[in-house]
């Protein structure tokens, strides 16, 4: 399935940054930010006001990234049925939504789900078969 990128951004890492990238249709965002101290990607519907953010990944602790000092291209793409998102740092997957099934994904398998929500029950962990949603 090929991604249509909507949002690409140069990133030095610990420099904060807040990247959007809305779906193509419908009311799903996909945000990246980087605090100055982690980084997070959050899965968001604007249609569910007040609260539109359904689900958040963790992407990297700030201290523990051994290259920050050179910079990253960050983007954001979604699939071709604007259901699945993924966060892409230097063309390399590093968190996917599937809005769809409900379930985020991300390489440090964190946070641990929560138990008053219906999203990521299964937890966060990694699953290559989240990549092939995007093949």
């Amino acid at each position: 399935m090929p991604i249509h990128v909507v949002a690409e951004q140069q990133l030095l890492v610990g420099q904060p940054t807040v990247i959007e990238g809305p779906a193509p249709t419908g009311s799903f965002v996909a945000v990246f930010e980087d605090d100055g101290e982690t980084a997070y990607f959050y899965a968001v519907d604007r249609s569910l006001e007040p609260n539109p953010i359904r689900d958040a990944v963790h992407v990297y602790d700030v201290a523990q990234v051994t290259d920050r000092e050179e910079p990253s291209v960050v983007s954001v793409g979604w699939s071709v049925d604007n259901l699945k998102v993924v966060l892409l740092i230097n063309s390399s997957p590093h968190a996917i939504f599937d809005f769809q099934r409900k379930q985020g994904y991300c390489r440090s398998a964190f946070p641990s789900p929560l138990s008053n929500t219906e999203w990521s029950a299964r937890g966060h962990g990694w699953d290559e078969s989240a990549s092939a949603l995007f093949r």
